[in-house]
């Protein structure tokens, strides 16, 4: 049993992980500088301030400490309590924003809710939810789920109801890291590798489909094969990227001297703001950063086997999935940045600029330090 054993691996507690709290406020303090060393010029030539996306980006993450605060007031008893209700909404929110007039259609997709003076990304909002759901489950239904197919294929269809809403927004890239997630929670919880060889078989066969039937979504794996080979059509974002991260060499051009944020790389300050880190930061500035996520990853999993080995598998699988969703989110982002990738739509947590992202990021860090509180107080 996977879940038993790590529950049965002994790890040291600390009080309220203050390195944990110390990673998550340098990540976030590194993505305030990168949001306004990469969209000063593009803020000023837009909108006539160069400021403009910094403000916005500091509103946001006042409103997401404040909830996160509200959010991690509340005991996990009571998110798991109610965790169906979680699941509800999250399919309320990717029904509710393919409903025109509500999904407001951005760049081709029908990704955001409309509610006047701001958007909302549905699938972040749905992340949060199907997250808390999914712990619950294999929290209440533990040893159904690892014994018997009945419970392992009602996580499977609840997990492809949301795929397809996903998809026919279209939101590939969120598709991808919620799927995988929620596989590595039931992974985590012990159910058996042969089912997971299943469902590997059954998503790559559909991913590749996916991307076949879709012409646009194959241009963009044609592109990733050779970008320079479209380097002035649908290879033209990454080909930029890449040049950012040649002109970055070992350590940078420096903090504010990227060229390629003067209006060469597109969404320079959200998608591929890591290419931007790069450029300004070289490649040792990179590692350092991706050292960073791997710190703060591995923190939240030690926490996670803290809780397992207490036998609170709801606080255990849910730190977990929150671990998981960060670490495959910045590994697909960084990968689609230094061309390891096929091009995705996705940020880089607490680094991008994003209000939905940020807010919902701090949402997740918030239940992960409602559990470390609560471990620290069983000492």
């Amino acid at each position: 049993m996977i879940s038993q054993a790590l529950a049965s691996i002994s790890v040291e507690n600390t009080t309220m992980d203050r390195s944990l709290i110390a990673a998550a406020a340098l990540l976030l303090s590194v993505g305030m500088v990168m949001v306004a060393s990469s969209s000063m010029d593009f803020a000023f030539a837009t909108y006539g301030d160069p400021w403009f996306f910094v403000k916005k980006q500091c509103l946001f993450l006042c409103v997401g400490i404040l909830g996160g605060a509200i959010i991690a007031s509340v005991p996990t008893d009571i998110w798991q309590k109610y965790a169906g209700v979680l699941l509800l909404v999250g399919l309320v929110l990717l029904l509710a924003v393919l409903v025109p007039g509500i999904g407001k259609v951005v760049n081709g997709s029908r990704r955001w809710l409309d509610l006047g003076p701001v958007g909302i990304q549905a699938s972040e909002l749905a992340k949060f939810c199907f997250i808390i759901y999914f712990a619950s489950y294999l929290a209440r239904k533990n040893e159904e789920v690892k014994a018997r197919w009945a419970g392992f294929f009602k996580m499977v269809m609840v997990l492809g109801l949301a795929a397809i809403l996903l998809l026919a927004e279209p939101d590939f890239g969120s598709a991808v890291v919620l799927s995988m997630t929620l596989s590595c929670m039931m992974f985590v919880a012990g159910i058996p590798v042969f089912r997971f060889a299943i469902i590997a078989l059954f998503g790559v066969a559909s991913m590749f489909a996916l991307a076949y039937l879709s012409p646009y979504r194959w241009e963009r794996i044609v592109a990733f094969m050779d970008p320079w080979s479209r380097q002035f059509d649908s290879g033209y974002q990454l080909v930029q990227s890449l040049i950012a991260f040649g002109r970055g060499e070992w350590f940078g051009a420096g903090l504010g001297n990227s060229l390629q944020k003067l209006f060469f790389l597109p969404e320079a300050h959200t998608d591929f703001i890591f290419a931007i880190y790069a450029e300004e930061f070289g490649f040792v500035g990179a590692i350092l950063l991706v050292v960073l996520y791997g710190f703060f990853v591995w923190r939240m999993i030690a926490l996670a086997r803290i809780a397992l080995s207490r036998q609170k598998l709801f606080s255990g699988f849910l730190v977990f999935g929150i671990a998981g969703m960060f670490a495959m989110q910045a590994f697909i982002n960084m990968g689609v940045a230094s061309g390891l990738l096929p091009t995705k739509g996705l940020t880089l947590p607490l680094i991008s600029y994003g209000g939905s992202s940020l807010l919902i990021c701090c949402l997740l860090i918030a239940l992960v330090f409602r559990v470390s509180w609560e471990e620290s107080e069983i000492e």
